[in-house]
């Protein structure tokens, strides 16, 4: 099931990656940011930055480190914005993160944000990796 709805910026989504892109893009389902406002004339569209678990080797001015508090199955702990690696999607590849109801297994979805320094520090590690001086 798509996202209903344009989420905020600083939403934490589940964008799958797996059809239309390819290698070195992200090609699987992953964690991502929203960073994005909701445009006019421009429905069903945000822009959005991937997450990893993996620190990057070496770190650079446009990656961003954040902790975030996780449901099961997605854990806590550090994820790194990889800003160098935006993307526009359809609301089609996106999700909320969800866990099971341990009793009936229905999704339950939850909606998590980062805080504004986070999405401030993330739009200018996209500034570092666009090249844009400001």
């Amino acid at each position: 099931m798509s996202l209903p709805f344009h989420p905020k910026p600083g939403t934490i989504v589940v964008c799958d990656y797996s059809t239309g892109f390819r290698e070195p893009e992200m090609v699987k389902r992953r964690l991502a940011v929203t960073i994005s406002p909701k445009l006019k004339r421009r429905s069903d569209l945000v822009t959005i930055v991937p997450l990893s678990t993996t620190a990057p080797n070496p770190e650079e001015k446009w990656h961003h480190k954040l902790e975030l508090l996780l449901p099961p199955p997605w854990g806590d702990g550090p994820r790194w914005a990889k800003c160098d690696m935006l993307s526009t999607v359809g609301y089609a590849r996106l999700n909320l993160p969800h866990t099971r109801h341990p009793v009936t297994g229905s999704r339950q979805y939850v909606q998590v944000a980062i805080s504004h320094d986070d999405v401030t520090a993330v739009l200018d590690a996209i500034r570092s990796a666009l090249g844009i001086a400001y």
